[in-house]
């Protein structure tokens, strides 16, 4: 079954980083675009990043612009979100799906697939 595996995630202390991985199994995500999203406790899900199937094309929410840095690498399927300067309103389950286009532009949930069970990520002192 098509699925993405989140890890990465863990306890850190503000202005600390983390690095998520997000790897898929029972597909290819070559031609695809890959999307990274939060959940905070009590909050709505939240697109933060997204790179484009080649990954030339990024884009970042303007509340991680700066900090954080998608990337990835098709030939071992996977994708990568670099975390820096974190801060206590990053605490969230981040989660990683695919897009149904190559290109990013939105985090429309209707337009992604195959997500994964979430990784916790924690930023308190």
């Amino acid at each position: 079954q098509p699925q993405f595996v989140e890890s990465g995630g863990g306890l850190v202390q503000p202005g600390g980083s983390l690095r998520l991985s997000c790897a898929a199994s029972g597909f290819m995500l070559d031609y695809k675009a890959i999307g990274w999203f939060r959940q905070a406790p009590g909050k709505e899900r939240e697109g933060v990043s997204c790179v484009s199937s080649g990954g030339r094309d990024t884009s970042y929410a303007d509340s991680v612009k700066g900090r954080f840095t998608v990337s990835r690498d098709n030939a071992k399927n996977t994708v990568y979100l670099q975390m820096n300067s974190l801060k206590p309103e990053d605490t969230a389950i981040y989660y990683c799906a695919l897009k149904l286009s190559p290109f990013c532009g939105g985090w429309d949930s209707m337009n992604y697939r195959y997500w994964g069970q979430g990784t916790q990520v924690t930023v308190s002192s």
